[in-house]
This record gives C-alpha cells, structure tokens and sequence, in this order.
C-alpha cells in the first residue's frame, strides 16, 4: 500500500503529482500558514495548494524555503485569479504569484474559476506560460463539463487537472467520468464538507466500526475513488491525523453505503452561479 509519501499519480504531461496534499484556503497569511505548511511538510507532505486570492502565497514560500527541502520534491500549486483573468493579467498574475512565492516555478497552475466570455479565450494564454517553463502544467478549477466542452476546442494543450469541490454529499460521478475519458485528473477541494462530515451518521459509524476518526473515513472514501485530495487545517493534530489514510481501506460495502450519500449538495459556489 502506497503511504504519504509515495502516493502519486501521472498528470497527461508526464509530471507526477502526489495525491494527497494540504490546502491553505482561509488560511491566514503570516505565522498560520507558515506553521500549518511547516507541519505539513514535517509531516511528509510534498503537496501545499495555494491561490493568489488566498493572500498566503508568501507564507507558504517561506515556510517551503525554512523547511530546506529540495524544491524537486515539492508539488506547489496557485491559481490565476478572477480580476486577473477578466483584464487579461494572466502573464503578470502568475509573476506576482511567483515573486510572492519566491520561486522560479509553480508545478501547476489553475484557472481559479470559469470566467464568462474567458473560459476558452483565456487558455492560449495559459497554454503560453506552460510552454515558456515557468509552470510545470496548466489546469483549472471549478469548471463543469460544459466550461470543459467549451475550453477543450480551443487547447493544444489538454488541461492536467480539474480542481472542483467533491465530497461524499457532492460526488460528482458525471464529471468525474468525464474528467478520466478526456486525461484530466480530478482533483477535490472541501474533501471534508466544510466540517459536515460530523454531522453524517453512516460516517460516524464506518469511523467506529474501523476505529478511525471520520475525517479519515471521508479522506479514505476519496483515496479509493482515485479522487486527489487537498484538505485544509491549521492545526498540526488534524494534518498528522487526516494524512493517516494509507494504511487501511474500506470494504466494498463500506464504500458503498459511502457512495449512496450523495445529494448533489454543495457547501461552496455553484461555478454557474457566482458573482465575484
């Protein structure tokens, strides 16, 4: 069994992504962001998401640098901001990013949301960065299979991944399928339902039955459906604790019972509806 460490997946350009990484959304910039990523990495986290929009970007270079691992063996993600995308910053955007980072390149970089009039149109530009090296790939987040139908007649470069938000009452079984027919990996945001995973009583009773917190039944329930995931936490305790979901995996049944929960409910912003 993979652990931590170990667990990767090939993105459609040949670069290797761990599954497992930790999002600092909401994270604030200076100390606790750069003790959550400092314990992440103690911890054996090579995967840290980040986003121009989080206003953290600096914290996590800093913690990155202190840490003294070697930059090849991080996975660092931000992503290209609404305002930007609209005024066709997208150059500039990502040399902000970079300088608040202090490095000479993100391993991936998302178009944050689908912007209208911007969906396909801003892609030759993502598509540029991509080829001049300063990213190692391009993908996007929050994007639904018609923004993907849209984009996709517009790439020479096929998007690496999309980032949306995926969770046991949010499972997202359409795009998903979509997602692997076309090589893009599916990544999840809010894998722990902004905390409502607590509030599930089959969760709470997997967790029991395996002696295991539920966080890491939902975390696990995602392992298993080749979902990459990018929880956040601040506090060290919860990020040792919702790493831990290597080492046991659920019954067939246990999934299932998992995988019937779904509501299509969202704890965040529908990508069709949102106004900032």
């Amino acid at each position: 069994m993979n652990s931590l460490g170990t667990a990767k997946i090939t993105l459609n350009n040949g670069t290797s992504m761990p599954v497992f990484g930790l999002g600092v959304f909401l994270a604030k910039d200076g100390d606790e962001t750069r003790y959550a990523v400092t314990e992440a990495l103690k911890a054996g986290y090579r995967h840290i998401d980040t986003a121009a929009v989080y206003n953290n970007e600096r914290s996590v270079g800093k913690a990155v640098r202190e840490s003294r691992i070697p930059r090849e063996d991080l996975f660092i993600t931000t992503k290209l901001w609404n305002k930007d995308i609209r005024n066709h910053r997208v150059k500039e955007a990502l040399h902000r990013s970079l300088d608040n980072l202090k490095m000479d390149y993100v391993d991936l970089y998302l178009v944050h949301w689908p912007i209208e009039n911007r969906v396909s149109s801003v892609w030759p530009e993502m598509e540029e960065l991509y080829k001049e090296g300063r990213v190692k790939a391009v993908g996007v987040s929050n994007y639904h299979i018609h923004h993907l139908n849209e984009l996709l007649p517009a790439a020479d470069i096929v998007p690496a991944v999309n980032q949306v938000e995926c969770h046991p009452y949010l499972q997202q079984r359409e795009l998903r399928s979509f997602c692997a027919e076309k090589g893009i990996v599916f990544e999840s945001w809010g894998p722990l339902m902004q905390g409502h995973f607590l509030k599930v009583r089959e969760i709470l009773d997997i967790a029991e039955k395996y002696k295991r917190t539920p966080a890491q039944i939902t975390l696990r329930w995602g392992l298993q459906n080749n979902i990459v995931l990018i929880p956040k936490s601040v506090k060290k305790d919860r990020i040792i604790s919702n790493a831990d979901i290597f080492s046991f995996e659920l019954s067939e049944d246990d999934m299932e019972t998992l995988n019937c929960l779904d509501r299509n409910q969202r704890m965040g912003p529908d990508p069709d509806n949102f106004n900032f």
